[in-house]
């Protein structure tokens, strides 16, 4: 076996906290999965040690919301995606008011704070239809954040509505809307993503709208759904692509003037535990679920998942807060993963159609969370959406 010195460097260069590389990453890639999760466990310890007063490497999170789909048709047509449908299909469907309170009063009743609210890409819909909603559950229920319309949904509103992002995410954002998930991130390659959806938002596009929405005051999500077509190579391009907008994001509010968010708050958190300025709140990664779908490609497994987890753990260390995804991985999977970097277990899910429509139909209780949680030895607490404490 022949001694190299390098790799030594490298490994103590994670355990510092200092920032990679993509190459240095590729060689990460290859450890022993057991070694690269002591280094993304590592590196968790010190992403959290400063949160909740000091406790945040005893404590795991977790946020009860539920997963509203507004509608399901969409003309996208992406290959991976077993959830859309046409207007002429029998199953399509547009949410109605008394559906969405129904909804949200379920959600209420068990404890949530959050809807994540997305839909398919409606030719028909009109800005006015998303205002009056977003006004609707505002006006209703105040206490509930609405996490809603991804990247991909905002680039369609610009095509279909003829405005510029910025005057559609502004309305928005005064009409109710609270934050902004990272669906539809995907592969940022476009090469991938022309092969699985030549239709969605390409990568520019995607990262463009996360630009404007954190200049306007919005946190969000990043994700990336890997397994499929892409190269690791390409995921490491996504990794750094997201981690550039970050630091782009955090550097231009920080800079912004009379912006009422300073380097140790978080933009619209109440609570205000966590020091978060505008950007990406929390990265969540998750594997290719094939039932049901076009896309015809080879899987991966659980060994893939927490390797590329504990990979985006290391890289994106501007990124305070990785969620584990047992909605695709299952609660045991889920639970590992709490080893492998992640520190937020996500949500319980009331409802999720999208992922359960490619085959996949994992559920937990709010018990099940806490109980995958104590057995760690971690504290469950949860969280709203900027990852203050609730309670």
């Amino acid at each position: 076996m022949i001694y190299d010195a390098s790799l030594d460097d490298l490994l103590q260069k994670v355990w510092e906290g200092k920032r990679i590389d993509p190459a240095e990453a590729l060689r990460l890639y290859h450890l022993p999965l057991e070694e690269l999760g002591a280094l993304a466990d590592r590196r968790r310890q010190l992403a959290k040690k400063d949160a909740y007063g000091g406790r945040g490497n005893d404590i795991v999170t977790y946020i009860v919301d539920r997963n509203v789909n507004y509608t399901n048709v969409c003309n996208v047509y992406c290959k991976f995606c077993a959830f859309y449908r046409t207007e002429k299909d029998d199953d399509a469907y547009v949410i109605t008011r008394e559906e969405m309170d129904k909804k949200i009063e379920e959600t209420v009743a068990l404890g949530g704070t959050q809807i994540l609210m997305q839909g398919g890409h409606h030719p028909k819909l009109t800005k006015q239809w998303y205002l009056d909603l977003l006004h609707h559950i505002k006006s209703k229920f105040p206490q509930v954040n609405i996490h809603g319309f991804s990247p991909s949904e905002f680039v369609h509103f610009r095509e279909v509505f003829n405005e510029p992002l910025e005057q559609i995410i502004a309305e928005f954002k005064a009409a109710g809307l609270g934050s902004i998930p990272g669906g539809g991130g995907e592969i940022l390659v476009d090469r991938v993503r022309k092969q699985i959806s030549p239709r969605e938002a390409m990568s520019d596009d995607w990262l463009g709208v996360m630009d404007v929405e954190h200049r306007l005051g919005l946190n969000s999500t990043a994700t990336m759904m890997f397994g499929h077509v892409e190269t690791v190579e390409d995921r490491l391009e996504h990794l750094e692509r997201v981690r550039a907008q970050q630091d782009k994001s955090r550097a231009g509010v920080l800079a912004a003037p009379n912006h009422s968010t300073s380097a140790g708050e978080t933009t619209g958190n109440a609570r205000g535990t966590p020091a978060l300025p505008c950007g990406f709140t929390a990265f969540i990664a998750w594997t290719f679920q094939a039932e049901n779908t076009k896309l015809k490609a080879p899987t991966v497994g659980a060994h893939e998942y927490l390797r590329m987890q504990a990979l985006s753990r290391i890289y994106l260390e501007n990124i305070a807060n990785i969620q584990s995804s047992w909605v695709t991985q299952g609660p045991d999977i889920g639970q590992v993963a709490l080893k492998y970097g992640a520190n937020d277990l996500g949500s319980i899910m009331i409802e999720e159609n999208v992922v359960s429509q490619a085959g996949t139909t994992f559920r937990m209780t709010v018990a099940d969370m806490q109980r995958l949680i104590r057995d760690l030895g971690y504290e469950p607490c949860q969280r709203d959406n900027w990852y203050g404490l609730v309670g």
